[in-house]
């Protein structure tokens, strides 16, 4: 770490989030080498400004992301990128800005065709009732904002993240849950960077949202296959 941290004693965001954020930048950027003894207590607390309680608590979390790790008389050390938290929200949300967009859009878009298409298709078998209606009046959105003289970015961004969370949800197996919400903050990333000139892939959407409410679980994975194309999506591979 070359110039090391700024005083933070003047933030008003909780100390220790404040801290666990720098750090945790200072790691993903690669500043903090992985395999490397961070600068010791008495240091940081000196160069953020902090008590030891606040350094610790924002050790603590970071910890629990998989980015340090503590040892008696050796230090806390960098772990190693593999076993980093890359589906922790707060994660995704620090690494805002360190990372090539394009790239990370590229690597989002190879994770969903791994399981975004299987999720469609248990939706479209297990979807209760209730979640097919709401599915459908947020499809009945997605019209709408399609339809529109001129498209709203911002309400189409919402609403399209809406739509796969709410096919994540229904897919009937409980491991495919937490994808609805953890993969959100990567959604508004990606729908962001890969329709910035206007596209909104409807076309691709009415297909996967007819494909689940009428139960036909091939047409869905199939359909879902397809939108997920990179033909579909404004990415540079």
């Amino acid at each position: 770490m070359s110039n090391g941290f700024n005083s933070i004693s003047g933030a008003k965001r909780s100390l220790h989030l404040h801290v666990a954020r720098e750090i945790a930048r200072a790691i993903l950027s690669g500043e903090l080498a992985q395999g490397s003894i961070i600068p010791s207590e008495m240091v940081l607390c000196e160069q953020f400004g902090i008590s030891r309680t606040a350094l610790r608590e924002a050790v603590k979390l970071l910890t629990s992301k998989g980015l340090l790790q503590s040892r008696p008389k050796i230090g806390t050390r960098v772990v190693e990128k593999s076993n980093w938290n890359f589906l922790d929200p707060q994660l995704i949300e620090w690494m805002d800005g360190l990372t090539d967009i394009n790239d990370f859009c590229n690597q989002f878009l190879g994770f969903r065709r791994a399981i975004e298409p299987e999720a469609c298709a248990l939706a479209a078998q297990n979807a209760t009732v209730e979640q097919r209606k709401e599915l459908s009046s947020v499809f009945q959105q997605m019209s709408e904002l399609n339809s529109a003289p001129e498209l709203d970015t911002e309400a189409w961004i919402k609403i399209d993240i809406q739509f796969h969370r709410i096919i994540f949800f229904s897919t009937g197996n409980d491991f495919y849950l937490p994808f609805g919400n953890i993969l959100t903050t990567m959604f508004e990333h990606f729908i962001a960077h890969s329709s910035e000139e206007g596209g909104t892939c409807f076309n691709e959407h009415k297909l996967i949202y007819e494909a689940i409410m009428i139960g036909d679980a091939a047409k869905a994975r199939e359909m879902s296959q397809d939108h997920l194309q990179s033909i579909n999506h404004r990415i540079d591979e």
